[in-house]
């Protein structure tokens, strides 16, 4: 978020001569207890994001928002994700409508103390606009340039605001599905669901017309771009990032029993999965080696504040995403499973946030599922840390002075050579294996 024309409207033109246009809207700056007006701007979601979407307004202009509060969907070429605001305040007015691709960076709406939203005010403003012509005093107005900004405001108000209602509630819907649908000009509401959940996928809606045109020469589910997407980002990571490897295999025997005995106390839908062991024990040997946990940009490495552990999650229709869970480490295990759970049913049927997707500081990829021992990853920049899950399974371990068949996983950790060394790695491997040794500790 960033202040519009903060040193313009911290000037305020004299009582009796009106700045141009008969604006007064600068007086309110004068008041300390105002809420500074400010842009809301399209995030980068990923550093292969340039540009996304907007696929829905989930308020109107003059509504108060809170931060944290989701305010719009955004459809990148991955996924549609939940935009959130970080700011308390209302909004002004919106710079673009429903349906409109925009530029990482670009301004959406105005986020104010609600004066601009406020339909007497704009009257009044135009009423005073003739003035300006005699009374002009341009050495008052340093960047005269901003000032006509508010006088745009019924224009791009009269649009969103008359959603229908069905909008304000979010419909689950697989970004294919909702790619499809506004392809074709259907509204959500009124198609049936029969993904998880309810989502609406591919398969819900009717067949397409054989005489509509698809500008984009496929499916309405571009795997094309998607894969396009993953190469741009893991090309760049191949070429600009010095990748080392290290992998162990670590004896699960202790985590198999503590979870075995925990499950046993607890009702079907809050048993935990080993997975849920593998992320908390993972976030807080990241939190003790900060070197694997952040940002490698223009000035170097930045260490995160915190620890925002992503997932690599494979989607049905082709592809994956790396939704962040925020603050791993200090998630009990009940409450990592939990988000575990959400987190990969949003991924696959739609409504990720924004933060989810930006706020990745390392990532964990896990393929035992499709019964593979060992995964080596590509880190995905500007992290400089992938963690690899292999299978658990059961395999011969010495253990003391003698042979014995116990659960197992491989783990592999790809590191940025530029921000550390094989010495720091292996001393993050070692903790995460230590870690699951102990696993009440969790």
């Amino acid at each position: 978020m960033q202040p519009r024309g903060a040193g313009a409207l911290s000037q305020t033109p004299g009582a009796d001569h009106p700045a141009p246009g008969g604006i007064h809207r600068r007086r309110r700056k004068t008041d300390p207890r105002r809420i500074p007006l400010s842009d809301f701007l399209m995030p980068s979601m990923g550093a292969d994001m340039d540009s996304g979407t907007l696929v829905e307004w989930k308020v109107k202009p003059g509504d108060r928002v809170k931060k944290g509060q989701v305010i719009a969907a955004v459809e990148t070429s991955k996924a549609v994700l939940d935009v959130e605001v970080f700011q308390d305040g209302v909004v002004e007015k919106f710079y673009v409508e429903e349906g409109t691709e925009v530029d990482v960076g670009a301004p959406l709406a105005l986020i104010g103390d609600g004066s601009g939203a406020q339909a007497p005010e704009i009257a009044t403003e135009t009423e005073t606009s003739p003035e300006p012509e005699t009374t002009t005093e341009p050495e008052t107005i340093p960047e005269p340039e901003t000032t006509p900004e508010p006088e745009s405001t019924p224009e791009p108000v009269a649009t969103p605001v008359a959603r229908t209602p069905e909008h304000s509630d979010r419909i689950p819907a697989s970004p294919a599905a909702r790619r499809a649908a506004r392809e074709a000009g259907l509204t959500l509401a009124d198609l049936q669901g029969s993904g998880p959940d309810g989502a609406i996928v591919l398969r819900d809606l009717p067949d397409p017309q054989p005489s509509r045109p698809d500008s984009r020469g496929g499916a309405a589910f571009d795997r094309g771009q998607m894969r396009a997407t993953i190469a741009a980002a893991m090309s760049r990571a191949k070429r600009e990032i010095p990748h080392y490897y290290l992998a162990t295999t670590v004896d699960l025997h202790a985590a198999e029993q503590w979870l075995t005995h925990y499950n046993e106390q607890q009702p079907p839908n809050s048993r935990l999965l080993m997975s849920a062991l593998f992320m908390k024990a993972t976030a807080l040997a990241l939190a003790r080696y900060s070197d694997l946990n952040g940002h490698y940009g223009k000035d170097g490495f930045k260490p995160a504040p915190q620890i925002n552990l992503g997932m690599a999650v494979h989607l049905r229709g082709g592809g994956l995403v790396a939704p962040a869970i925020l603050e791993t480490d200090k998630l009990p295990l009940p409450a990592l499973m939990h988000q575990l759970r959400d987190l990969v049913g949003r991924a696959r049927s739609g409504g990720l946030r924004a933060s989810e997707m930006a706020g990745g500081t390392a990532t964990v990829t896990a393929l035992g599922d499709r019964g593979v021992d060992t995964v080596y990853g590509v880190i995905y920049p500007p992290q400089v840390a992938m963690i690899g899950i292999g299978r658990a399974r059961r395999r011969p371990l010495a253990v003391n002075d003698g042979i014995a068949v116990r659960l197992a996983v491989d783990l592999s950790l790809a590191a940025d050579h530029r921000v550390c060394d094989g010495h720091l790695g292996a001393l993050f491997l070692n903790e995460i294996e230590r870690l699951l040794q102990q696993p009440e500790a969790l």
